[in-house]
């Protein structure tokens, strides 16, 4: 079964790696973005070793985001995030697992768990 993890998190919290070279991206001490990026390191190995990770990506900050919408043919495009929110959807894994249990039991893993959220969706299939 095939499963999108949606990692919402604030990239202040532990530093997105678009933040980590600025003062908002050292909010935690060095040592605790360094444990969390191991345990990313090793989550990220550990599921590539099982063969149940499809891939792994992270997203670009909110500022570079672009909200595309169609109103009555008329394509109008704005800056920044669909909602305003400090919280953002940071990068996704795309898992093939057993079971749903087995995919939030991953999720819980995944750092940004013990932060903010992981959203476990299951992906449809068009037929």
């Amino acid at each position: 079964m095939k499963y999108l993890l949606m990692i919402h998190s604030n990239p202040i919290t532990w530093g997105h790696p678009s933040f980590l070279h600025t003062e908002e991206g050292k909010a935690l001490p060095k040592k605790a973005r360094e444990a969390l990026a191991a345990q990313l390191d090793n989550l990220l190995n550990e599921l590539d070793a099982s063969g149940e990770l499809i891939n792994a990506v992270p997203l670009d900050p909110p500022s570079k985001t672009r909200v595309v919408r169609v109103r009555e043919g008329v394509r109008a495009t704005t800056d920044g995030p669909y909602s305003e929110a400090k919280e953002q959807l940071a990068g996704v894994f795309l898992i093939d697992v057993a079971s749903q249990e087995r995919a939030e039991e991953v999720a819980a893993t995944i750092p940004e768990a013990g932060f903010y959220a992981v959203e476990v969706r299951p992906v449809s299939v068009f037929d």
